[in-house]
């Protein structure tokens, strides 16, 4: 069997290998595999296979390894819109029961409902913005 053919399945079976560990680091070896596979296709000897194998292997655990993985780890999403505001304080203005009420929140005035339908929530108590429904703010008292 020809080295080239050995290279290939092994560049196979590491690419194969990367798809169920997703490390980033058999695909690199497979890469390097066929790097060697090709030095194989055109004829240099297996010394030489396995200098440009380990030599590809190393340069891409240690040069391209690092970037992808920072890459893949992005960092967490900002919410936005009225998705910001869940778990923000408030300030009561009007009375809050579990039908309605009016709310300050970063001095936007809002409607809000108590999220317990037996709470009455006086005027100037500070709640937590538990949801948003609609433009409706699902509140519920700091203790």
């Amino acid at each position: 069997m020809d080295e080239w053919i050995i290279w290939v399945i092994l560049a196979v079976v590491l690419g194969v290998a990367e798809i169920f560990t997703v490390t980033a680091s058999l695909g690199l070896l497979g890469a390097a595999a066929l790097l060697a596979a090709a030095t194989a296709a055109i004829g240099l000897p297996v010394p030489i296979q396995l200098l440009v194998f380990a030599l590809s292997s190393a340069a891409g655990l240690i040069i391209v390894r690092p970037i992808a993985m920072r890459h893949l780890r992005q960092p967490q999403l900002q919410r936005f819109g009225v998705e910001a505001l869940v778990g923000k304080p408030a300030y009561v203005v009007r009375e809050v029961t579990g039908r309605d009420g009016r709310i300050r929140i970063g001095g936007e005035e809002w409607s809000a409902r108590a999220y317990d339908e037996s709470l009455v929530i006086p005027i100037g108590a500070t709640v937590d913005v538990m949801e948003i429904e609609g433009a409706t703010a699902v509140v519920y008292p700091r203790e």
